[in-house]
């Protein structure tokens, strides 16, 4: 077998540049790290004896947070283990760096549980499911994104309290739906797998239960015709701007919409003049000339997620005429949580880190993608607020509807590492039996008993006063 040379890209990822080589002989280089790292022992999950404690981590995280906003994280992550795993995504990527890696690397995710996909509108106004958020996106191995995933639909299952084998098979599910799509991405065409997306209109899957998935089309049409009647204008403007005098201004919520001071945000005496123009200067040239239209007449603080509460998060009101506005979320970027163990980012910003690695995961991307740097010298990303965007509530779903949409996820989770990493050689890693699937499963399980015990740890900080939290925010 021909041997390759490789190059380091962009995203990471390694890629072959000579000679060239067929997707069998990929498969085969995949079959063969198997020899240095056997799936099985991605199984299971033994925390290291030097393991960090996590509430310590935690906190250690909280660095460069809005002070008086910590406790509303940490409020939102003591409300259930599943909650609490949705904020602790630092934790989890400490603990995935001293367990066994393939060494075949992708644009990961770095955050990829239950909560981090849904649906949303393309440029075209066509609505596909995705994954919506890419704060920590960076290169890293493929398996990392994929038992963060499993992991958060095992913690998922707890807590709608489904039966212990059903947890299991929700898993197992999940993996196999990963496994076997990759399988299908290895002989695809590159332009045919980069083109692909998952249309909620038109979504089916064949390996699902037809009941099941008719309800679940069915949810799907009801939410995209809610989202349809939700426009900017007449819903979301309403809902957050007043009418004070002449101008338009976003209504304080204290403490979770408030307009912040100058020290806070500095160059808000300017208008955040430099830091707009060089989010302009981000965008393609025939954005700049849609984004030259509207003007900015206001922006405030807005607590968003649960990870990122604390963070320097805004959103902004532009205009380009009357009833005619344009919402700006304008997120902070702070360093991914993989950089200590996947390696620094190229990109000097990392606003800009998270704009690659969206253009590069996702199947579509929002037309106002782009980065900035703040007279604060934080890095910041910028999108539309809200444009048709739905995230599932999981409350009130039976194990069909949890399978149903474990395999969704596992859908796209494999579509976005087929366009930046080598399909052919994780599908070559991960085989054509159930020997993967029952690992990635195995340490699932495992690691959501680790998140119960973190989650205890981190409630009894909040007890003894060792950490501050608020209920109810």
């Amino acid at each position: 077998m021909a041997k390759s040379d490789t190059r380091r890209h962009k995203n990471g990822a390694s890629q072959a540049t000579s000679p060239y080589l067929t997707a069998d002989e990929r498969i085969a280089l995949g079959r063969e790290l198997r020899n240095t790292v056997p799936r099985m022992s991605q199984a299971g999950w033994t925390p290291p004896k030097d393991r960090r404690d996590p509430v310590e981590l935690l906190s250690d995280s909280n660095e460069g947070r809005i002070l008086s906003l910590i406790p509303i994280r940490f409020g939102r992550m003591s409300e259930s283990p599943f909650a609490f795993y949705r904020g602790s995504a630092a934790l989890m990527a400490a603990d995935l760096a001293t367990a066994p890696t393939s060494g075949i690397r992708v644009q990961a995710c770095g955050d990829a549980h239950l909560m981090n996909f849904g649906g949303f509108a393309t440029p075209e106004r066509n609505v596909i499911f995705d994954i919506n958020d890419l704060d920590e996106t960076l290169p890293a191995p493929f398996e990392w994104d994929l038992k963060r995933l499993a992991a958060s639909v095992v913690i998922a299952a707890q807590h709608l309290e489904l039966r212990r084998s059903d947890i299991a098979q929700v898993a197992s599910d999940l993996v196999r739906a990963y496994r076997e799509q990759m399988v299908d991405y290895a002989g695809m065409r590159a332009l045919d797998v980069w083109y692909d997306r998952i249309d909620l209109q038109k979504y089916e899957d064949r390996s699902g239960d037809p009941a099941v998935v008719a309800v679940a089309r069915k949810r799907m049409a009801e939410r995209i015709e809610a989202a349809r009647r939700k426009t900017v204008p007449d819903h979301l403007y309403p809902k957050l701007v007043s009418q004070e005098g002449v101008a338009p201004r976003i209504k304080d919520d204290p403490p979770l919409i408030f307009h912040p001071t100058e020290e806070l945000a500095p160059g808000l005496t300017s208008g955040y003049a430099e830091a707009i123009a060089s989010y302009r200067e981000s965008m393609p040239e025939h954005v700049r000339t849609l984004f030259d239209r509207f003007h900015l007449f206001d922006m405030a603080i807005k607590v968003v997620g649960v990870g990122s509460v604390g963070t320097m998060c805004a959103v902004g009101l532009f205009m380009a005429a009357d009833n005619d506005p344009l919402f700006l979320q304008v997120k902070e970027a702070r360093a991914s949580v993989l950089e200590p163990y996947a390696g620094k980012s190229l990109h000097p910003n990392q606003g800009q880190r998270v704009i690659a690695g969206q253009r590069i995961m996702q199947a579509a991307s929002d037309v106002f993608l782009g980065w900035t740097r703040g007279n604060n010298g934080r890095d910041f990303y910028i999108r539309q607020l809200r444009d048709m965007k739905m995230s599932v509530v999981i409350e009130d779903w039976d194990v069909g509807l949890l399978r149903q949409y474990g395999r969704m996820c596992a859908h796209a989770l494999a579509r976005a590492h087929a366009r930046s990493g080598d399909a052919a050689m994780m599908a070559g890693y991960m085989g054509a039996g159930q020997t993967f699937d029952e690992a990635i499963m195995e340490f699932a399980t495992e690691y959501s008993a680790q998140n119960r015990r973190d989650y205890r740890a981190f409630v009894s900080a909040i007890r003894e006063g060792r950490i501050q939290s608020t209920v109810g925010n």
